[in-house]
């Protein structure tokens, strides 16, 4: 397989998805409004990561495709959990690629405690032999989640998925203890934003005074 072909139009769907997915958190701004985005990351599944994958699925190369929804990937990242919510609703009004798949890891957290929501879309890409649809997936999640499945993904990695139970059971309470910041700072959202909101004027006034 020639893995450069294969993959380059996953890299324009994240790049061109990316983009978008800014642009609704510039319109926000230029409203001086609150965005339910506070940034937007993606990447494309490392081929030693979609190999890995395959074997532990029984998923032949000629299927890749359509098997593995997460070789493009994008990640949107909010302040409060509410956040999440209203960022789905925005993506399910869109139009330009259709959403095949919807998974609510924060009602429903994972054993492992990981929390997320989860999008899969298919994504049209225009390549030059025409329009091609690839699977995408959005992951939607707070500040707190992202911090916890980042470090809980660095220990998979360390131990080969077989994370030893002790640190085990101190990702759990991890997870409980993010979700319960999560909960608390949703309490004085309004007050946060607020805050947020004065300092934002008060930088676009220093900007304005400096010209």
């Amino acid at each position: 397989m020639n893995w450069e072909t294969f993959l380059a139009p996953y890299r324009q769907a994240v790049d061109e998805l990316k983009v978008k997915l800014k642009g609704m958190r510039a319109q926000y701004e230029y409203g001086a409004m609150h965005s339910p985005i506070e940034f937007v990351t993606g990447r494309v599944k490392p081929i030693t990561s979609i190999l890995d994958k395959a074997r532990k699925k029984d998923i032949p190369y000629s299927n890749l495709e359509d098997e593995i929804q997460d070789i493009a990937g994008i990640r949107v990242v909010c302040q409060f959990v509410d956040d999440i919510y209203a960022v789905v609703n925005m993506i399910r009004m869109r139009n330009d690629f259709d959403i095949l798949e919807e998974k609510d890891y924060i009602t429903r957290k994972k054993e492992s405690g990981y929390r997320s929501y989860h999008i899969i879309i298919e994504y049209p890409v225009e390549t030059i032999e025409g329009e091609k649809k690839l699977l995408a997936e959005i992951q939607i999640r707070t500040l707190a989640m992202n911090f916890w499945a980042t470090n809980e993904h660095s220990l998979n990695y360390k131990y080969s998925g077989q994370i030893p139970a002790e640190v085990k059971s101190r990702l759990k309470n991890a997870s409980e203890a993010a979700f319960r910041l999560d909960e608390e700072m949703s309490k004085i959202k309004s007050e946060i934003q607020e805050a947020q909101a004065i300092f934002r004027q008060k930088n676009d006034q220093k900007d304005t005074d400096d010209d």
